[in-house]
């Protein structure tokens, strides 16, 4: 399978890295033309460490045209945070091809981000968007080309946009995650399946001090405790409700299983955050107010989560709560910088005009 990988972060390498394993053929684009050159001087090869040792294979392309990394993609993964999607969805945009399939690992939903680039750039190719609620690998890079990949996914509920292209797309992210792909409906639903910004606003605003006294912190590891625990499960109780209310049926991946040892299995598989705090990669030095945790997990994340919230008439009061906090932590007012329903150029539509959108798209 053709499979282009946009980005040079963990995400992206660990997609490149572990595709090309499978045996398939990758195209990895990245803007840094300087960093392009010196791994098309070493060949071209990223070396992938897992649980099985270790494996170094050669990426069929790694270049800066987009245009080039595209061509002829049956599937463009883009693992980008969700803050570079805006500069990454235009400049991809113009290059899209009918029965191409971009699937974005999370997204916050960043794929109406990437269609609107597609329908502002006059590209009226048939394409599909789509995003899932995690990462498909906790992995890190270890060196310019290696990296470590701890955990691959177990379970990734998919959410398609626009909805009526889904068996297509859902067919084709699935040769690349056999036996993994769930569907959950449209992007939206997709979107509220974000794990990001459930696990990740407690343990950055909970563990300020530590965070900002110890060179290197594990948030995963010391910075969660029972007290902590308990604030995550009652602000993803928020983004379950939210759910319900607006018609999403189960499961909702409730991201207590991520931490439980039996029960239903999470998106990671059970054990995944026993094996996160043991590999160490984890333990990092983070400056509160840059870290992607703050600014795109907070910032975005959760303006999204209360901004849909406001439009179904649901209740997010730690939502909201986090949001002031973060916030203010960074000087900034995160329900206007952040990810909004009206950033997005939604914020005009009721929910029947949106969930009529997320099923049929814009080129109709």
């Amino acid at each position: 399978m053709k499979i282009a990988v946009l980005g040079g972060g963990n995400g992206s390498f660990a997609a490149a890295g572990d595709f090309a394993l499978q045996g398939h053929d990758i195209r990895l684009w990245r803007r840094d033309a300087g960093l392009v050159a010196t791994h098309q001087a070493a060949g071209s090869r990223i070396i992938v460490k897992d649980a099985n040792g270790r494996h170094e294979v050669k990426l069929a392309l790694v270049t800066t045209d987009i245009a080039e990394a595209a061509r002829e993609a049956e599937l463009i993964l883009c693992p980008a945070p969700a803050f570079a999607q805006g500069d990454i969805a235009k400049t991809l945009a113009p290059h899209l091809r009918d029965g191409q399939v971009v699937f974005l690992p999370p997204a916050t939903f960043g794929t109406m981000i990437f269609a609107m680039a597609a329908r502002d750039a006059g590209n009226r190719a048939r394409v599909s968007f789509a995003e899932t609620g995690t990462l498909p690998w906790l992995a890190r890079k270890h060196a310019p080309f290696e990296v470590a990949i701890t955990i691959r996914a177990r379970r990734l509920p998919v959410g398609v946009f626009p909805l009526e292209t889904a068996g297509h797309a859902l067919d084709v992210i699935g040769q690349a995650f056999p036996g993994v792909i769930e569907p959950c409906g449209d992007a939206l639903s997709g979107a509220l399946m974000n794990a990001g910004p459930i696990i990740h606003p407690p343990l950055i605003v909970m563990n300020a001090g530590p965070i900002e006294h110890f060179e290197r912190w594990d948030i995963h590891k010391e910075g969660t405790q029972a007290s902590i625990r308990r604030v995550t499960d009652a602000l993803d109780a928020e983004r379950i409700a939210l759910r319900e209310a607006l018609g999403y049926g189960p499961p909702h991946f409730p991201l207590a299983h991520h931490y439980a040892r039996e029960g239903e299995i999470w998106m990671y598989g059970r054990g995944s955050h026993d094996r996160l705090t043991d590999s160490g990669d984890w333990r990092e030095r983070i400056v509160l107010t840059e870290h992607r945790y703050m600014r795109e997990d907070l910032r975005l994340g959760l303006s999204l989560l209360v901004s849909v919230a406001e439009l179904a008439g649901t209740a997010t009061p730690l939502a909201r709560a986090f949001l002031t906090i973060g916030g203010t932590i960074c000087s900034d007012d995160f329900m206007t910088s952040g990810r909004t329903l009206a950033s997005l150029g939604l914020g005009g539509l009721n929910l029947a005009e949106l969930q009529t959108l997320l099923g049929r798209g814009y080129n109709v």
